[in-house]
């Protein structure tokens, strides 16, 4: 009678303890479903705004990466436009660096005569000067002055500068209204140098060098092939060195030959350039924004409100 009474209180036990441990397992398994639908919806939530982030980043324009040359070499030439330079059989030397490199073809100088746009390259102003008289004096912040506020080195080399440091307006076919940096008490005389100092060892050339031919070789007196031989015979080496030392070659023209359009060349060469002709619309302000920005240094004057130079590096 007793083992009778007790197996249907045993299987009510285990059907009891079957019901639970299924109860359990449902309860489980729909856990896991819940918070695997919740990891889903996460992941598709965070797709979502990945998705939405690199659509918004494509939309906003970002600066382009600029280059970070070991020294930049600037060659300013004289009085000449676009049309009498590219394209010139007078002119081999200076045709071969505009194919190797960058060519701006709409680039302008600012004004008429000489000296305000030598003021406009190096300190983003004409400090207000509208001809070819010396001497002056500025106070103006300047390429130079910016550089060696951020500790990096700045000299002008003319070409007939009798003495490092100088001031004379006129010596032979040296002229004081081409070396702006003259101008400037806050860029040391002793930057202010004679192109035979312009040194044969390039890695010692400082981060910014400007370098001026005399009236002769810069095509003002000379003639363009003059200009082109003095140019190929003092800067091809220094070329060849930056093709594999991370340097940079500017050559322009301070002005054109008076006309009211002003076009000029404008040449940029060095390994981290992308050869080419380039139609944007330039000036001297461009070209010191530029070479501001490269060193992140501030803007002067106009060069503040223009834009920098970003299409033509690899």
């Amino acid at each position: 009678m007793g083992n009778a009474v007790e197996a249907p209180r045993s299987s009510a036990r285990n059907h009891k303890k079957g019901n639970y441990f299924t109860l359990r397992f449902k309860r489980n398994f729909f856990c896991s479903l819940l918070a695997s639908l919740i990891l889903l919806m996460f992941a598709f939530a965070a797709a979502s705004m990945s998705i939405a982030q690199t659509e918004t980043d494509a939309d906003m324009d970002f600066p382009a990466a600029l280059p970070l040359p070991a020294h930049v070499v600037v060659v300013i030439e004289e009085n000449h436009g676009y049309s009498q330079v590219i394209g010139s059989s007078q002119a081999p030397y200076i045709n071969t660096l505009a194919s190797d490199g960058a060519l701006f073809t709409n680039s302008h100088a600012i004004t008429h005569p000489s000296q305000p746009n030598y003021l406009a390259f190096f300190s983003g102003s004409a400090q207000g000067i509208i001809d070819d008289s010396c001497p002056h004096t500025f106070s103006a912040a300047n390429l130079g002055s910016e550089l060696i506020a951020a500790k990096k080195t700045f000299t002008g080399y003319s070409e007939g500068l009798p003495s490092i440091g100088s001031e004379v307006c006129v010596s032979g076919e040296y002229v004081r209204k081409h070396a702006p940096w003259t101008d400037f008490p806050n860029v040391p005389s002793g930057d202010n140098k004679p192109f035979s100092s312009f040194p044969t060892s390039f890695s010692s050339l400082p981060t910014i060098s400007v370098v001026v031919p005399n009236l002769l070789d810069d095509m003002h007196d000379g003639t363009i092939q003059q200009a082109d031989s003095w140019l190929q015979t003092h800067l091809q080496a220094y070329v060849t060195w930056a093709k594999t030392n991370n340097s940079l070659l500017i050559v322009t023209w301070d002005e054109d030959q008076g006309t009211t359009v002003n076009h000029i060349a404008t040449i940029f060469v060095g390994p981290m350039v992308k050869p080419g002709k380039y139609s944007e619309s330039i000036n001297h302000y461009n070209v010191l924004r530029t070479l501001e920005a490269i060193y992140g240094l501030p803007y002067a004057g106009k060069s503040a409100s223009v834009t920098t130079i970003t299409d033509v590096w690899q």
